[in-house]
């Protein structure tokens, strides 16, 4: 076999291996019983992995009663949406007294610092524009709660979504959780509903054994003694769980703790919006310390290179695979065949934009979100670090 040979089968053994062959790898070490033992998901053990949430587990891995919790908004220009997420996040059932609720304004120009004020927030912080991830550290700051919970302007919490979210602090190895969102709206052919449930379902296998490689901005939560003031370039969602790793403690996901948020309505807006995620996602690998396997137990550095690295790498790995493959055309009649599959996605991918059957809008999805770690990447090397946020376009 040549070398041109091999370097397709790697590449292209790695893109399965991440979306197919990582999942069924999770699968398989969970019923070996292979987990951690806060592998809790939907309230039951997982094969033979014991969950800190029984009623018999030691009591001595708990923490006394409920925890306080203060629960941040960071928000920028968001008097269209602001008053009700102080309403949902008041109406949460949770004891009043224990609970704090932060808005934390990024610079906001309308009415947003007014409207979050009359609706009844514990503390309004209206700070100048400096990013999201600056909002959050200066809330965090001023936070009196011993667990931070964060969630969108635009997100909505089921009414025990708190309560569940904080359950897993009980076990004090855990420093991290996160919940499950749902997106709901019209998705104009956007696809990221159904990638959020694909997503969920692996973090739930994660959450089982190593511990989740990442979150999601919607409904999470940090204990405070162990909440880290990120760069601006930074992101809780990636950040904080192979951060918090390093330091021995747990990321876990919640499927219990239940929020939705509006859908991106058109796939365009949702490239616009992964393209502006990932500007500042090789910060956070390289710069943060991702990739160093110093602190991670060999689980978690096997999640966090599956999940996470090849994922990022996926757009070179598509043009090795590539490249590869059009100069061993020629060469036999399974070369022929794997080019045309490779122009038949990506065909499908730009019918996509008109033809509405869902395997042309699952390869343009596919196509767009790789792309987007590409694109991120280039606006990265041409404009710099991110700092600002905007939100995406709809979801309002």
């Amino acid at each position: 076999m040549t070398v041109v040979a091999i370097l397709f089968w790697i590449s292209a053994g790695l893109l399965a291996f991440t979306h197919v062959g990582y999942p069924a790898t999770l699968w398989v070490l969970q019923f070996l019983g292979l987990g951690n033992r806060a592998g809790e998901v939907r309230g039951r053990r997982l094969g033979s992995i014991p969950s800190p949430f029984e009623r018999d587990e030691d009591e001595r891995e708990r923490g006394p009663g409920l925890p306080s919790v203060s629960l941040i908004i960071a928000a920028y220009n968001e008097e269209v949406v602001i008053e009700g997420k102080v309403a949902d996040a008041l109406a949460l059932e949770y004891p009043r007294e224990l609970l704090q609720v932060i808005v934390a304004s990024d610079g906001s120009t309308d009415r947003t610092v007014e409207i979050a004020r009359e609706a009844g927030a514990d503390l309004v912080l209206d700070l100048p524009r400096g990013g999201k991830v600056a909002a959050q550290n200066a809330a965090a700051e001023a936070a009196a709660g011993e667990i931070l919970a964060f969630s969108d302007a635009n997100s909505r919490w089921e009414p025990r979504a708190l309560a569940e979210l904080v359950e897993p602090f009980r076990d004090r190895r855990v420093g991290y959780v996160c919940g499950q969102v749902t997106f709901v709206g019209p998705d104009g052919g956007n696809l990221e509903g159904a990638y959020w449930r694909y997503e969920m379902r692996v973090r739930e296998l994660e959450s089982g054994l190593g511990g989740i490689t990442a979150g999601n901005g919607a409904i999470y939560a940090v204990r405070a003694e162990g909440y880290l003031p990120l760069r601006p370039s930074g992101s809780h969602d990636l950040s904080f769980p192979f951060a918090l790793a390093k330091r021995g403690l747990l990321s876990l996901y919640r499927p219990r703790a239940r929020a939705t948020e509006k859908m991106v309505p058109t796939m365009e807006g949702e490239l616009a919006r992964k393209r502006r995620m990932m500007i500042g996602l090789w910060d956070i690998v390289v710069g943060e310390g991702m990739i160093d396997p110093r602190g991670y137990s060999p689980v978690y550095l096997f999640e966090l290179l599956s999940h996470r690295l090849l994922r990022y790498l996926s757009p070179l790995l598509h043009l090795i695979a590539l490249a590869t493959n059009l100069i061993l055309v020629g060469q036999g009649l399974f070369w022929e065949l794997a080019l045309a599959v490779q122009l038949a996605v990506l065909a499908a991918a730009i019918a996509g934009r008109w033809l509405e059957a869902l395997p042309f809008r699952v390869c343009r999805y596919y196509v767009m979100v790789t792309a987007a770690i590409a694109l991120g990447l280039w606006d990265r090397w041409r404009e710099g670090p991110p700092g600002h946020w905007e939100k995406a376009e709809g979801t309002r």
